[in-house]
């Protein structure tokens, strides 16, 4: 067992994964053969699972895993050639392969299709089909598979790939074995050092003559660090020629105004963001397993995950208004700013925010299976299993929320975009210094998540091996997949961001001033003189129980007092049903220097969807900001119930051979698809608020009909296995996508909403405009109207109620529907694994090119539909490592090229990031193993920007996470 890692005691559940220890050690005494172990034993199993598998097929074994330093398996996954991930709160969360992001993956727990859940973004329902590999420690995994070319005996879903977690099990590992893992891991924190535990343990027995066995496994993970970040939000990309609200003015105070036909976007807020992290993980695995003959295995298994994290988030930032303005410009065609400033009369507010949210996502599988193999070549498999996710706040208050306070005596403000961190700051009017005496409550918004996916499945396979003759196998089988979707949201919003208690109201201890710059060091402008100074550590929870007891702004939830959970507003559900026969054929005949193979496989699958969905009823609006309209609704929604099916014919064939000795070609041909995601399936009308008194406005609702995305797909590929655990490989991939959904969309007034802006709300704010000192702002306004106007005012959010003889409301309804775009991706895989002889040294090296045939024009207006796959960038990895005697020592660097991470009427682009992580281990005595580990020990910085690269959303700086521990083996 030297050098083996937490998981090598139940490494893989099928021969092609690593050998039995024992028996490969007596064998080796017989043949006087030294036996390899540790890193190098790792890849020479991953080497045998690429090599032996029919289609193309890549794989990581335990070792690998628990050798990396990675913190889950999606850290592990991006190894791989042709994979990458993205990174949530410093860890690896979600993957893409072959250009295709996490809702074209699917993942899958020894071969059972497997549920996820999560709670998405800020303000909406939560609804992708990805799965969260956070929620997964590696120490209870044996393998993943990534099945990059189709075949029809797999579950559908994955046009990207289909991705195999394999857990471990006891009969593979006979007697009694196990380890046990402890760790000290220290992250960056604002508040000094802070050292959190990782625990870990595998234990494997078996009994009566090795024909039962029981594993049980588990570990606990604690994380504590902290995350600083710049955000900003921008305007949509307009023209050069356009002189509206928004955009820019002509005049001395626009340096290099974008041309005419250039496209710009301009900044509408901007801050830093501080996020305190708690993060806690539980995993956990029983198996017991049966072979009562060697006909017969029979297994019962029960994997169990949580995942809470607790994210505290302290904010300081700027809203613009668009009025005396100053700016400077790079050169079209898509401009961006050098900076951006604004000045104002008294009364404009300096942002101070405080959130607090606390998220647990829960995941159990049972599953059953009992395998029946006849000496007559039968075989025949039963398989079923019930698994659930669901995700859903652990916290009083939601599971995303922001409660807002403010300075309100800002002079001037602006934005420098030409460093790597951008620079903001902001001059006070005196007496309105950046201090907490000076902070007033503002608005505020709780917003309340949830998610629930359960999957019951029956998969019964069998299978006849022949003796002799062309046909090698015939397999067959057919599954029943019922996968249900619960969905819902619901948010309170208090648009009282003109304040609420005044200064001397609010206690200043509820806000503690920190170091700006110290805590947003490590990228190129943190440190600038002119940056805000401060920012506030705000004591959320005090704020909020200050502010419901004052002004009852968590009033009217039927959570009932001390809780500020929002009733569900939208209540959606998707049922889906799947039955899916497959029969597929394996052949094998002599074909110059070796066997050649060919498989044929067509799967057939159909699927009916049922959505039930309920939604709120707006009744009136109100405007409650210069550009907020806000709707209000009744206490009770509407429910909607749609259908729609579909059904598919999917075809695979798979073909290997070898010309010469040590060198194998493969092609492939498959069709694959990718289900859409919920929200453009499930029934309802949803409207996007606020409303903008100028237009804009927009609602949306789902089509259950739609049809899946479908792929045809192409993968060739040529290795040379050189010599023992090396190899090099070149392959070749071509994607053709249809079924994309597009949006239909139509205009007009819904529910008879209407627009105040434009009605009898804009004469009153005018009158006010005109009754007033110059320079008075939206707020101010507005208390005039209140004081002369108490009729129009709206009881709930104090703005201008919409009157029945304003001008309706216009919205852009969105809804989707299968039309005649198609995408093609293709693109090159270069892999060379590569042993030193006997030295102990060994290198991996991989590239993946991957081109799309669609791409987004950053230089036409916003108004302009495009279609752009997402995720598309070329990556990498650079592994060396060392594998002699007790040492073992691993240095790994990935890198992702920029890409395309997604669009609304604008695009987002992520930049190129690259990483570097280190590893090593020793064994003092055999079975007692110590490890240090280090994981982006360059601190790398992350970044992103809209149209231009100095049109920058967000900003990070990178941290280095370190640990050390020990492992015992027995």
């Amino acid at each position: 067992m030297t050098g083996a890692s937490a998981l090598a005691m139940a490494a893989a559940p099928q021969a092609a994964m690593a050998q039995d220890a024992m028996t490969a050690a007596s064998d080796a005494e017989e043949d006087n053969v030294i036996i390899v172990t540790g890193i190098r034993a790792s890849l020479q199993a991953a080497a045998d699972i690429k090599r032996d598998a029919q289609g193309v097929v890549d794989a990581i074994s335990a070792e690998d895993i628990g050798k990396f330093p990675d913190t889950n398996l999606a850290e592990s996954l991006q190894r791989i050639t042709g994979v990458s991930i993205d990174r949530n709160s410093g860890e690896g969360s979600t993957v893409t392969v072959r250009g295709f992001g996490p809702d074209f993956n699917l993942v899958l727990l020894n071969g059972r299709q497997m549920p996820a859940s999560g709670l998405g973004g800020c303000c909406e329902a939560p609804a992708s089909r990805s799965f969260d590999f956070a929620n997964l420690a590696s120490e209870g995994v044996a393998a993943v598979e990534v099945y990059k070319s189709g075949r029809a005996s797999l579950p559908t879903g994955g046009i990207g790939s289909v991705i195999n977690i394999r857990t471990p099990r006891p009969l593979d590992r006979p007697g009694l074995q196990g380890s046990v893992a402890a760790k000290a891991v220290k992250d960056h924190t604002f508040d000094g050092t802070k050292i959190t535990p990782e625990l870990s343990g595998i234990v494997s027995s078996t009994f009566a003559d090795d024909t039962i066995g029981v594993l049980l496994s588990g570990s606990y993970q604690r994380r504590k660090a902290s995350l600083a970040q710049f955000n900003a939000g921008w305007r949509e990309g307009y023209l050069g020629d356009e002189n509206n609200w928004g955009s820019l003015g002509y005049g001395p105070n626009v340096e290099n105004r974008p041309d005419a036909t250039d496209t710009y976007q301009i900044p509408q807020n901007a801050g830093y963001d501080f996020t305190d992290i708690d993060r806690e993980r539980f995993n956990g695995q029983a198996v017991l397993q049966v072979a009562p003959s060697d006909q017969i295995n029979a297994t019962i298994d029960y994997t169990f995950s949580q995942n809470t994290i607790d994210a505290r988030t302290n904010s300081i930032g700027v809203w613009f208004n668009h009025g005396d303005t100053q700016s400077s410009w790079t050169d079209g065609p898509s401009a961006g700013p050098n900076f951006y400033a604004e000045a104002f009369g008294p009364g404009k507010d300096l942002a101070i925010t405080g959130a607090v949210a606390a998220n647990r996502s829960i995941n159990h599988s049972l599953g059953g299976n009992i395998e029946w193999e006849h000496p007559s070549g039968m075989r025949w498999e039963l398989d079923a299993h019930h698994s659930t996710a669901e995700s859903k706040p652990t916290s009083p208050y939601g599971s995303n929320i922001a409660v807002g306070s403010a300075i309100f005596g800002v002079e001037s403000q602006a934005i420098d975009f030409t460093s790597d961190m951008p620079v903001i700051s902001a001059n006070m009017y005196p007496g309105s210094e950046i201090d907490a005496s000076n902070i007033r409550p503002a608005g505020n918004a709780f917003r309340n998540a949830y998610m629930r996916n359960r999957i019951n499945e029956i998969s019964l396979k069998g299978g006849y091996d022949f003796d002799a003759g062309f046909i090698e196998s015939l397999d067959f089988g057919v599954t029943y997949t019922e996968n249900k979707v619960r969905s819902a949201y619901g948010f309170i919003q208090n648009d009282t961001w003109g304040g609420t208690l005044t200064a001397d109201e609010t206690p200043d201890d509820l806000f503690t001033i920190n170091n700006l710059p110290e805590d947003l060091s490590g990228m190129n402008g943190a440190n600038d003189p002119s940056i805000i100074p401060s920012y506030f550590q705000v004591d959320t929870a005090g704020l909020i129980n200050l502010l419901d007891s004052q002004i009852g702004i968590c009033a009217g939830t039927g959570a009932g007092p001390g809780t500020c959970l929002a009733d569900y507003t939208i209540d959606r559900t998707v049922n889906e049903k799947t039955l899916a026969p497959f029969i597929q054929s394996t052949h094998a005949f002599d074909l110059l220097a070796g066997e050649a193979h060919l498989r044929l496989g067509m799967r057939y699958e159909e699927t009916t969807i049922n959505s039930r969905a309920q939604v709120p009823v707006p009744t009136s609006t109100a405007w409650v900001g210069a550009n907020e309209i806000a709707i209000n609704y009744s206490d009770n929604g509407d429910f909607t119930r749609l259908k729609g099916s579909y059904d598919n014919w999917l075809p695979a064939i798979d073909f290997d051979m070898t010309p010469i000795d040590n060198v194998k070609l493969r092609a492939a041909y498959s069709h694959t698809i990718t289900r859409p995601r919920y929200d453009l399936l499930q029934g309802g009308l949803t409207l996007a608020a606020p409303i903008r008194p100028d237009g804009g406005t927009t609602a949306s609702a789902g089509n259950p009909g739609l049809l899946p995305y479908k792929s045809k797909n192409i993968d060739a590929s040529a290795e040379w296995y050189y010599d023992t655990a090396s190899y090099v490989s070149v392959g070749y991939f071509r994607k053709k996508v249809s079924n994309f959904p597009v949006t239909g969309v139509t205009e007009g007034p819904l529910y008879g909403l209407t627009n105040p802006a434009q009605g009898r709300g804009g004469e009153l704010i005018a009158e006010a405009a005109a009754a007033l000192p110059a320079g008075s702002n939206f707020d101010e306004q507005l208390a005039y109207v209140a004081a002369n106007y108490p009729s129009v005012i709206d009881p709930v959010t104090g703005g201008i109620l919409g009157q029945s003889g304003d001008p309706l409301v216009n919205f852009r309804l969105s809804q989707p529907f299968n039309g005649d775009r198609t995408a093609t991706l293709d693109g090159w895989e270069f892999a060379i694994q590569h042993n030193f002889w006997d030295t102990g040294f060994g290198a991996i090296l991989n590239y993946t090119i991957v081109n799309s045939d669609t791409f987004y024009d950053n230089t036409l207006r916003y108004t302009e539909t495009q279609f752009a796959i997402t995720g598309v960038s070329d990556s990498a990895n650079a592994v060396l490592f060392y594998d002699k005697g007790p040492l073992q020592a691993r240095i790994a660097y990935n890198w992702r090229d920029g890409f395309l991470s997604g669009y609304d009427t604008d695009p987002y682009y992520i930049e190129s990031y690259g990483q570097f992580d280190a590893s090593a281990s020793y064994e003092f005595i055999p079975g007692l193993t110590g490890f240090v580990e280090g994981i982006n020990i360059t601190n790398a910085d992350r970044k992103g920007h809209r149209r231009n690269d100095q049109s920058v959303f967000f900003a990070a700086p990178g941290y280095a996470r370190y640990a050390a521990g020990v492992r015992l083996n027995f």
